[in-house]
């Protein structure tokens, strides 16, 4: 009699099988396997070449008086007013020096400027790890057109297993319900393949590296 078994019943048969059968991992190791050429450069260093790259701007900060200092020119030069930060942390800082902003999101529509903290800082492709496990949520880092994120140089981590390391440290079991990366500010190529930039988000990225 013909074996009737269609190719799809065939398959099924063959993973039920594949299931049952107990085998040791042909490859145990794979996870500590490095997956990049190892480099001499410190993150730091790495971090601020990979993420100007993507037309990310940098700025490496000794302090917090230098921090608001640069915060302040980079304000009056772009002329801005409208400047959104949800976070304690950095409200706290903002408060110390009297730096203007908003702490609700009252005419958020009219917001300029996002002010956020990060989770992580990856070196070795230049991206900035966020949740939204922060104040900041999910819309202060996306709708204003510019998104300011103040980090800690022990907040460098050179791959992106190494961030979520920090995320398992820090939230155990409960991790955040939205984890992601920005590289660069957003951008588009698919209207005649024509980059433009700020198409889905904030069109300037900074990051402001604090040493500490």
């Amino acid at each position: 009699m013909k074996d009737k078994t269609t190719s799809k019943e065939q398959l099924l048969k063959k993973i039920r099988k594949a299931l049952l059968e107990r085998r040791d991992n042909p490859y145990p190791n794979l996870e500590d396997l490095p997956l990049y050429a190892t480099t001499a450069e410190i993150p730091e260093v790495l971090f601020a070449e990979q993420f100007t790259a993507v037309a990310g701007q940098f700025v490496f900060c000794e302090d917090n008086i230098q921090f608001i200092e640069s915060l302040l020119s980079l304000a009056e030069e772009r002329k801005w007013r409208k400047i959104y930060c949800w976070e304690p942390a950095l409200q706290e800082i903002l408060k110390q020096y009297e730096y203007p902003y908003f702490e609700t999101d009252k005419d958020f529509e009219q917001a300029e400027v996002g002010f956020t903290l990060c989770e992580a800082l990856i070196a070795r492709n230049g991206s900035i790890l966020v949740s939204n496990g922060g104040a900041a949520g999910r819309r202060l880092s996306i709708y204003p057109n510019v998104h300011i994120v103040l980090a800690y140089t022990s907040q460098l981590v050179m791959d992106l297993k190494d961030g979520f390391k920090l995320l398992k440290y820090r939230y155990g079991n409960q991790l955040p319900s939205l984890i992601t990366t920005i590289t660069g500010p957003s951008r588009t190529a698919d209207i005649e393949k024509t980059l433009v930039l700020g198409a889905h988000g904030p069109k300037e990225l900074f990051v402001f590296l604090l040493d500490g």
